[in-house]
């Protein structure tokens, strides 16, 4: 009987081991798959955005033109957007409940749309447009494959991958942010190897491609000590304050532009207006576009104090009125140009508190802690390492359940003061916060 048995577990073992086999070039074919059209698409969009913005910058009189640029996107996805409005929230909606279709639509509309608002010079990231290229790409393989709902919503998260990975060029970032994205509090772990799959060939074409990412090097790192300690966790619960005031303020600018501008085109037209009217009052252009030479600067020298909130008004009007485009970039900005700032009140290095802040408003905006140190220590080069850990778990508790994705769910409490119904989203904490208001 013993030896029946052990045959028996024998070939339960060979089993098992080919099945995992199995699945494991199944996701290597899939993941490679999505990798590769999303690493060409977003060459393609990396490439595009470089070309509008240095046309921006030569021709400074296309920011004018901003209105008209609005109210062309907006009257795109009027006319044939209809669902592929929501944007990433469509996708995350998706995952959780698998009854709504992410349109292959969505990938052009919010790729034209992001290059338009860029060429004119709406202040917007790059991050969103990806991850949506990410999503339908990656929905409409599904559907060519004939996945199960199981198999679907992995390949959603590899669509988020990959576009993360490759438009940042951060593999390992890419790879758990398409995991954590999804959940606060819980990770997708059957999704591993296909989102890494995904996000480190998305990344590979991208940069065989000719694309160029942006890394950079913190200077005046401090040796560990309590009161280093301590100054580095109160940076961080500020950075998680941060994050708290930009993602409400695109959610309010969305709600109050909405409630008195009903009309699409009509909300970007006046959205357009009050841009030109903020660069030509404070009398500077840093805050159109991407802003990346202000991230670049918050590291080798001293930017405005002010910076940070003036991002942070001209990111919320120009997401808030129907502009194509991403947070995290603008997130990035923040987040470096607020750390920058406090390097003077805090007795350390701008550039060190700047690449604290970069990483931690983006934590606290995403509520993605782990895939937010991996962001540091890829953009970093592995410096810092502690300080950015804890920077990145102060900032993520702090910013409480604020965030920029209202369909992000929460399935973990933050803490056991933070308890809340299951399946209970962003967005319903936010409007069981205003009718409580």
């Amino acid at each position: 009987m013993s030896e029946i048995r052990k045959r028996f577990l024998s070939v339960v073992k060979r089993v098992n081991h080919a099945a995992l086999l199995a699945n494991l070039i199944k996701w290597i074919i899939l993941g490679s798959i999505v990798g590769i059209i999303i690493g060409i698409l977003s060459e393609l969009f990396l490439l595009s955005l470089q070309t509008v913005t240095d046309k921006r910058i030569e021709y400074p009189w296309l920011v004018y033109f901003l209105p008209l640029g609005g109210a062309f996107v907006s009257f795109l996805y009027t006319k044939y957007g209809k669902v592929s409005a929501q944007g990433n929230n469509l996708i995350l909606d998706q995952i959780h409940e698998g009854n709504k279709e992410i349109p292959l639509r969505m990938a052009p509309l919010v790729f034209i749309g992001t290059v338009i608002t860029h060429l004119f010079g709406g202040s917007a990231g790059r991050e969103g447009t990806a991850v949506q290229m990410g999503g339908s790409i990656a929905e409409f393989i599904g559907k060519i494959f004939k996945l199960d709902r199981t198999d679907k919503r992995i390949i959603l998260m590899c669509g988020i991958s990959s576009g993360f990975g490759a438009v940042f060029g951060t593999p390992l970032a890419g790879t758990i942010f398409g995991m954590e994205v999804i959940s606060i509090g819980t990770m997708e772990y059957s999704a591993l190897i296909p989102c890494f799959i995904a996000s480190f060939s998305g990344n590979l074409v991208a940069t065989s491609l000719g694309a160029r990412h942006a890394h950079y090097i913190m200077s005046g790192i401090p040796e560990l000590s309590v009161s280093v300690i301590i100054k580095v966790v109160i940076a961080s619960l500020l950075f998680g304050i941060i994050s708290i005031v930009f993602s409400e303020g695109i959610h309010e600018c969305k709600r109050i532009f909405s409630k008195f501008f009903k009309n699409a085109l009509v909300r970007s037209i006046v959205g357009g207006i009050v841009i030109i009217l903020l660069t030509l009052l404070i009398g500077t252009r840093e805050y159109l576009g991407l802003g990346l030479s202000s991230i670049s600067a918050s590291f080798n020298q001293g930017v405005s104090k002010m910076a940070f909130l003036w991002k942070i008004v001209f990111t919320s009007i120009t997401l808030g009125t129907g502009f194509q485009g991403g947070e995290v970039t603008p997130l990035f900005f923040v987040g470096s140009t607020f750390g920058n700032a406090l390097g003077s009140i805090f007795n350390l290095s701008p550039s060190f508190l700047a690449g604290l802040g970069l990483i931690a408003v983006f934590c606290g905006a995403t509520n993605t802690p782990i895939s937010s140190f991996f962001l540091g220590l890829e953009l970093f080069h592995g410096d810092a390492i502690i300080f950015l850990f804890m920077a990145c778990i102060i900032s993520y508790l702090f910013s409480g359940y604020h965030g920029i994705y209202t369909s992000q769910k929460i399935n973990n409490a933050k803490s056991k003061i933070l308890q809340l119904p299951e399946n209970t989203t962003i967005g319903s904490v936010r409007s069981l916060r205003r009718l409580n208001n």
